[in-house]
């Protein structure tokens, strides 16, 4: 088995693919990186157990063959070579040898047979969606996902696929984030929960591209295929909670602000907030906001005042800091709204500008107990 390849666009493969092994492994097979030649194609798969994610890359080569290749050693050897070609020949004494215009390595490599077989769907449904706006949908929701392993369904993102459109959505049970698009539609419903490893992998390598995504999926693995990748994930197993019963639907006093002003002020008072509870106070009164932090134990508090646009009853409502930062990151309009109806109910956050046609995006806050 030999073939010819560019390192840095090996380097460059191969980099996506190691971010799906894990530090340790419960089997030593899934520190590789499967190569299966089939003539000019080399197909290189990474797995570990719950996702597997493979690539097909052009290669000089008439020869067939498969074999398992030590990751972290072939990932930092191509990390120091410039630009050209190498040439990998698999030799009897079961290494594999590369040449470089400078040197030889040898790597001991393993059966490739022995590597786990990603799952196949079995009669999935399947929707295409354009990679573009599977990582807005990703990179908008997943860091509302919770990191608790005793609610595993909170840990995941929540995909919902219907004739009418698509709808993600992530909770940690303080905050969530429900993200629509009107504009691309499935042809059946649907509903199932990403994990977040995959979805991380996806949102870093579609941000780069404009491809269209064939998302395929059945009742426990769901499998995403793009250019000249293939990405196969085992889903989270139970129900997702009703996520539209926890949103309040009347809240009559709505406060709009410069997002960028707003989230400056959060960040610069909560420096001063309780280090436990990074509580702070949104005090609302006529067209005037007031911010205000206090850590009783050290003494230190802060004040800002704000002018925004408010209508609704004066106010005193109190929010997680950490949380509300988060969140006016996440967004990218100039303008935001926060509708609110009570200082005990949930605070709604949403976008006034700069989303595109069909694009909604809906954020949930939780209010913590103001102690007075």
């Amino acid at each position: 088995m030999k073939f010819i390849v560019s390192s840095t666009y090996l380097l460059k493969q191969l980099q996506v693919l190691g971010g799906v092994i894990n530090s340790s492994n419960t089997l030593p097979i899934l520190d590789n990186f499967l190569f299966e030649l089939n003539q000019s194609k080399l197909t290189v798969s990474a797995s570990d157990l719950e996702t597997t994610m493979s690539s097909t890359l052009d290669v000089e080569s008439d020869n067939e063959g498969s074999i398992a290749v030590p990751a972290r050693l072939l990932l930092d050897t191509l990390k120091t070579f410039p630009e050209q070609p190498l040439t990998f020949v698999v030799e009897d004494n079961n290494t594999i040898e590369i040449s470089s215009n400078h040197g030889k390595y040898a790597l001991a490599y393993a059966d490739g047979n022995e590597f786990p077989k990603a799952v196949a769907l079995e009669n999935p449904s399947a929707t295409t969606i354009s990679g573009d706006i599977l990582a807005t949908a990703i990179s908008k929701t997943i860091f509302a996902a919770g990191n608790d392993d005793l609610r595993p369904v909170m840990s995941g993102v929540f995909f919902q696929f219907s004739t009418e459109g698509l709808t993600f959505v992530a909770t940690d049970a303080h905050k969530l984030v429900k993200y629509t698009r009107s504009d691309v539609t499935a042809n059946q419903v649907a509903e199932f929960i990403m994990p977040k490893k995959p979805l991380n992998l996806l949102k870093g390598i579609l941000a780069a591209t404009d491809d269209n995504v064939t998302i395929e999926y059945n009742d426990s693995n769901a499998k995403f295929t793009f250019e000249n990748t293939e990405l196969v994930c085992r889903l989270i197993d139970g129900k997702y909670p009703n996520y539209e019963a926890v949103i309040p639907k009347e809240n009559p006093n709505k406060l709009s602000i410069d997002r960028t002003q707003f989230l400056n002020s959060v960040r610069r008072v909560s420096i001063f907030s309780n280090k436990t509870t990074h509580q702070i106070r949104l005090k609302i009164a006529g067209a005037e906001l007031n911010i205000s932090a206090e850590d009783i134990d050290y003494s230190n508090k802060a004040e800002e005042r704000l002018t925004c646009d408010y209508q609704g009853d004066d106010m005193q409502i109190g929010f997680n800091s950490r949380f509300l930062t988060e969140m006016l990151n996440n967004l990218t309009s100039d303008d935001v709204q926060l509708e609110m109806s009570l200082p005990n109910r949930a605070g709604i956050l949403t976008p006034i500008d700069g989303l595109d046609e069909g694009e909604q995006v809906t954020m949930l806050v939780m209010p913590v107990m103001l102690n007075n």
